[in-house]
């Protein structure tokens, strides 16, 4: 299996879907309260991916994982609340309207000059386990101009990912307690930090 690193930039609009493909497979679980379906959420994300600060790790010339690189205030999703009204109903497009916002639209204070912010590393499930988000992120751990890298509010029950963060060499650097613990099993969201020397 040859895994080749690419910037969303190149491939262009015309892997906007299969790129929101992979995103909608990978995060599907995390917006099930929305839709059940990757299909669904596929058309409902879509529109909102900024694809200059996506990389792609694509496997036979196919999307396989996807993640964003940011400066901490760059927003490489921006959801547009019609878009979502449009493709989850009036309810469910508006709680997923303010949701997103509030979860996805923030800065990173600790975020600035050298540091970059890796966001929604991703991987769709049948490429899972083969080394896909590890060639990813070593592909862009080693982008020039970067001395430090953040990997933000990543679930306390998403151990696969926080083993492999760990095993690049990312620690964690604090953690934020969540109130949706009962509907999600998630207690904590875990923000790492990886140095380079």
């Amino acid at each position: 299996m040859t895994i080749e690193i690419v910037s969303a930039r190149e491939l262009g609009e015309d892997y906007r879907r299969p790129i929101t493909e992979v995103f909608a497979d990978a995060f599907g679980p995390d917006f099930s309260y929305f839709a059940k379906s990757t299909e669904q959420l596929t058309e409902t994300f879509e529109h909102m991916l900024v694809l200059d600060l996506f990389y792609v790790a694509l496997v036979d010339g196919r999307p396989a994982g996807i993640t964003a690189c940011t400066d901490g205030r760059q927003q490489c999703v921006t959801p547009d609340g019609g878009q979502l009204r449009k493709h989850l109903g009036l309810v469910n497009g508006t709680i997923a309207h303010l949701v997103f916002r509030r979860e996805f639209l923030r800065t990173i204070p600790e975020a600035g000059g050298a540091t970059a912010s890796l966001e929604f590393v991703g991987t769709a499930s049948r490429y899972q386990g083969r080394g896909v988000a590890t060639a990813l992120l070593r592909h862009l751990l080693a982008l020039p101009g970067y001395g430090e890298y953040l990997l933000e509010d990543i679930s306390d029950i998403n151990t696969t990912a926080l083993a492999l963060y760990e095993r690049l060499g990312f620690v964690e650097y604090k953690r934020r307690k969540v109130r949706h613990t009962r509907r999600t099993g998630i207690n904590h969201y875990i923000s790492m930090k990886l140095v380079q020397d």
